[in-house]
């Protein structure tokens, strides 16, 4: 890029903990930066599932140099060995970070596209010399469009959850049923949700945290109410194995080991019935309006009342269809960071740390960071997003020795199955995998080791 394209700002694209992390290291080098948030507050898509606990602790959810920031502001740091609420996390922790940073925070500002300036994907002449020009809508109506030195596209995933059809397809019906379909953890602490799923047959749809989550709240319902009705009926696309619950009392996160040790719990006291093999491929009303799950090998479930979906989340790419990305064919992350994550390599879910060279693309300048870095792979950490930005920043400031450094340990999920299809029952996966060592990396500074760690 030429001097003038250099003095231009980077534009992060979502005030997240990530997004907002990536403004923390911008702004302690001294770099101009505009972070762009689609909603209406610092944290929109956190405070949308304020009321799940995560199982990271306040030591593991804030960033350094955001930290930095907050100092002297007066900021008391939480207690770092407790566990917080998505929205103990946007309250005590991404507001303030925001309010620090001030102007440089737009909420409101939906990015509708982002290209380089005058050349489309096609044109390749004097395509690095020009800025990247992102084009945004304002709440109130308005359009604007910036100018920037580099983007990083920290928007997450929230917005695109997977849908209930096995194909990655809506199932049939399943638009029409909306009224009783959620993609989200319900909070049953909210007494209207309470007596939506109390005394009624839930359909809980996933094999990851989130399911977890919800079937373990589901269990305390109907505890609560003295099991009156309240049932979870789980379904798997998978078949139940040791590694379905996690990684228990061998994961290195206590509390996301917790979480599959009270999903077993729900399925062996008889609150939740497991359904394995299942995958759906219509939702249907009965006649006594309630829904019927059919999967794609015929089997008809008995009717539920509600249905919970939890299939992961994918990103939302539509607005980068002008820049040129590097992307795996199957989990659109980036195609260098793809086999540290995909599992279909590796079930162990752990991700060896990572940074700038496995996040770049065709497209110089541009990154994808956070969620939406994993594409469709699961077990994202905010201390990943965090080290990746840290590396990224690094590097846009031209440090390169910094951004190549590894500066974190992630913890083991503590299971490791072997290599393998996602899906596939326990018997059909092959042996070695992602225990077994990964040859050296060919970038220089990235090392070696496989998604268990070294």
């Amino acid at each position: 890029m030429n001097a003038s394209t250099t003095e231009l700002p980077v534009v992060v694209i979502g005030a997240g903990p990530t997004g907002l992390a990536a403004a923390a290291h911008l702004t302690d080098r001294g770099l101009p930066t505009i972070v762009l948030e689609a909603g209406p507050t610092a944290g929109a898509a956190v405070r949308e599932w304020a009321h799940v606990r995560l199982f990271s602790t306040w030591a593991e959810l804030t960033d350094p140099a955001a930290e930095k920031l907050l100092a002297p502001t007066g900021w008391t740091r939480p207690d770092p060995m407790t566990y917080p609420t998505g929205g103990d996390w946007a309250q005590r922790y991404l507001q303030p970070l925001a309010d620090v940073l001030g102007d440089t925070v737009r909420t409101g500002a939906r990015v509708t596209g982002v290209s380089r300036a005058g050349r489309d994907r096609m044109v390749d002449a004097g395509r690095e010399t020009q800025p990247f020009v992102v084009h945004v809508a304002h709440a109130g109506g308005g359009r604007e469009r910036l100018f920037a030195r580099a983007v990083i596209d920290a928007s997450g995933t929230w917005t695109t959850p997977g849908p209930a059809g096995g194909s990655g397809l809506p199932a049939l019906g399943e638009d029409a049923a909306a009224d009783r379909v959620t993609y989200r953890v319900p909070d049953l602490a909210d007494p209207a949700v309470r007596a939506r799923y109390a005394g009624r047959r839930t359909a809980v749809i996933g094999s990851g945290a989130s399911a977890f989550t919800a079937l373990a709240c589901l269990a305390d319902l109907a505890k609560a109410d003295g099991g009156a009705g309240t049932k979870a009926l789980w379904i798997l696309r998978r078949s139940l194995s040791g590694s379905t619950f996690g990684g228990g009392e061998a994961d290195q996160l206590p509390a996301r080991g917790a979480l599959g040790l009270a999903a077993r719990a729900a399925v062996d006291e008889g609150h939740a019935d497991a359904v394995t093999g299942f995958r759906t491929e219509a939702i249907e009303p009965d006649g006594d309006g309630r829904l019927v799950l059919v999967a794609e090998d015929g089997r008809r479930l008995g009717a539920v009342d509600e249905v919970v979906v939890l299939t992961g989340f994918r990103p939302d790419l539509s607005f980068l269809s002008e820049i040129r990305l590097g992307l795996d064919e199957r989990l659109q992350a980036p195609a260098a960071l793809a086999p540290l994550i995909d599992p279909n390599q590796h079930s162990c879910g752990t991700v060896h740390p990572h940074g700038h060279r496995e996040l770049a693309h065709p497209e110089q300048g541009v990154y994808l960071v956070g969620m939406k870095s994993y594409g469709r792979a699961p077990t994202f950490l905010a201390m990943t997003g965090y080290e990746q930005v840290r590396s990224v920043v690094a590097a846009v400031a031209g440090d390169l020795e910094s951004a190549d450094r590894v500066e974190l340990t992630l913890p083991r999920t503590g299971v490791c199955g072997g290599a393998g299809l996602f899906d596939a029952p326990e018997a059909d996966r092959t042996e070695g995998g992602c225990c077994t060592p990964a040859p050296p990396a060919a970038d220089e500074g990235a090392t070696a080791g496989g998604c268990c760690g070294s």
